[in-house]
């Protein structure tokens, strides 16, 4: 691997990834759902679910030394595109300003929740 790439966050064993990917001066969350600090699936209506989603990415970005604030760009997976107004007001939440890009679209994921998020955050490397 290159030795400007750089995996982080403790990866799964029975997955072939990890939760994110550093690569220079940005950070690569990978999808995540709505799961608690310990890896147990948090199932709940849509506003739930999208809650946990986002505390579980603002986590990862922790361990790799970054937050939320410095998301640029997100994708979310919706699994009932009627949810989107519901689960867009807690998106307002966590980013009142808007200041990302964000696509949003309606696909099942492969494990049963309403909701998947990744998100690309930029945190400088420190020289």
């Amino acid at each position: 691997m290159n030795d400007a790439i750089k995996p982080m966050g403790k990866k799964n064993p029975n997955l072939p990834f990890h939760p994110a990917v550093r690569a220079g001066d940005y950070i690569f969350v990978s999808g995540q759902v709505a799961k608690d600090e310990n890896g147990r699936m948090c199932v709940g209506n849509i506003e739930e679910e999208t809650r946990s989603t986002l505390e579980a990415v603002r986590r990862v970005l922790r361990e790799a030394g970054a937050d939320l604030s410095d998301v640029v760009r997100m994708t979310v997976f919706l699994e009932d595109a009627r949810d989107f107004g519901r689960y867009n007001r807690v998106f307002a939440e966590y980013f009142p300003d808007g200041g990302l890009a964000r696509t949003t679209v309606e696909a099942r994921a492969v494990i049963s929740c309403k909701i998947e998020i990744d998100a690309i955050a930029y945190k400088p490397l420190t020289r």
